[in-house]
């Protein structure tokens, strides 16, 4: 096996592995999906189309075990947005840009997901109090959101490079240290 091919079923193994951490018992919203499409954008971002579909695809697996929700398509959009984050902020990695794209994609997130629910769900009026009452709703799960993004990006960003440095083959190709 050579070693692209070894890097990229290390790459798509820790990515199930995140998705599979959505199914344990956890507190509401303290995920890895975040941190997955981040940790997905930033090392298959030049592979194209799998870089989408690893953890797009393992969200859905995920959501066949757990069920359909309301609100999936914003959940789905959000993800693919952060995968392009991924792709276009962690060229170079370190700790802080990292930190900052883990931020980053929780704000957005709550943002584009919360702007969904109170479009399309029924459960608020669409005007601006509806807007801001549905936001209100949202903000003690927010900093769950934040939490669980930092902690599953440093697990998955800090694990791969100890796994690279470990097994060198599996660091051909990785994007540069900042």
């Amino acid at each position: 096996m050579n070693s692209n091919h070894s890097r990229l079923i290390a790459l798509l193994f820790a990515i199930a592995v995140a998705a599979a951490l959505r199914l344990v018992p956890h507190p509401p919203n303290f995920t890895p999906i975040g941190a997955m499409a981040l940790f997905s954008g930033a090392y298959l971002g030049r592979r194209g189309a799998i870089a989408f579909a690893a953890p797009l695809g393992a969200l859905f697996l995920s959501d066949l075990v757990l069920g359909f929700y309301h609100g999936m398509s914003t959940v789905y959009f959000s993800v693919a947005l952060i995968v392009v984050i991924g792709w276009l902020s962690l060229q170079r990695v370190s700790v802080l840009r990292v930190g900052t794209a883990a931020v980053t994609s929780s704000v957005l997130f709550f943002a584009i997901t919360n702007f969904g629910m109170w479009l399309f769900s029924g459960f608020y009026p669409r005007s601006l109090a509806g807007l801001e009452a549905c936001y209100a709703a949202a903000v003690p799960f927010f900093q769950n959101t934040i939490a669980g993004d930092l902690f599953y990006a440093a697990l998955l960003f800090g694990g791969f490079r100890i796994a690279e440095l470990l097994v060198p083959r599996l660091g051909a190709g990785r994007p540069q240290a900042a």
